[in-house]
């Protein structure tokens, strides 16, 4: 697991040992920034469920201004934190689950929001109402999913403007709906 692209570009990030941490691939870490380059520099970003740290990272080697991470689990949390250390990286790492940290956040607006909770909790709905709900997305922010392919958020919230494929997972990308 490398940043791959950015200042840190080729470093090599602390790999997972844990079972309940499921890092997003590099190629895909790829894709995903690939689309969204033009959001990334100077954004603010948030990395919810954030696991190794790697796709926060990946956003400040590329010129994010300000990233903040978040995850429930305090095996995840500390192995942002040794990442954060190693490349000699300050930022924010919360210890919260999704509801507290959001409610935590309450009042902040992100250019980016990247969502990544184990599969099988069924949780993305209740996230994005959450962003919704708190106004924490900037008006031309994008949210980005990662789920099972064969999961479908539904939601009424924001617009689905892409989908794309990868193995088992798909990545979906949010921004907010136009008013007409």
């Amino acid at each position: 697991m490398r940043v791959t692209a950015g200042i840190f570009k080729g470093r090599k990030l602390i790999d997972n040992k844990f079972e309940h941490i499921r890092p997003t691939a590099d190629i895909v870490k790829q894709a995903i920034f690939n689309k969204i380059s033009s959001k990334v520099f100077s954004s603010k970003f948030l990395d919810l469920f954030c696991g190794t740290g790697a796709i926060g990272i990946e956003a400040i080697s590329r010129g994010a201004r300000e990233v903040v991470f978040a995850d429930k689990d305090y095996r995840s949390v500390n192995l942002t934190k040794n990442n954060l250390k190693n490349l000699n990286i300050e930022a924010q790492v919360l210890n919260l689950d999704f509801k507290k940290c959001l409610s935590f956040l309450k009042g902040q607006k992100f250019d980016i929001i990247f969502i990544d909770p184990p599969y099988k909790s069924g949780v993305y709905e209740s996230v994005l109402n959450m962003i919704f709900d708190f106004n924490l997305l900037n008006d031309d922010g994008i949210i980005i999913c990662e789920q099972e392919k064969s999961y479908n958020i539904v939601q009424n919230y924001f617009d689905l403007v892409d989908e794309k494929y990868y193995g088992i997972k798909k990545i979906s990308y949010f921004v907010k709906q136009k008013l007409s």
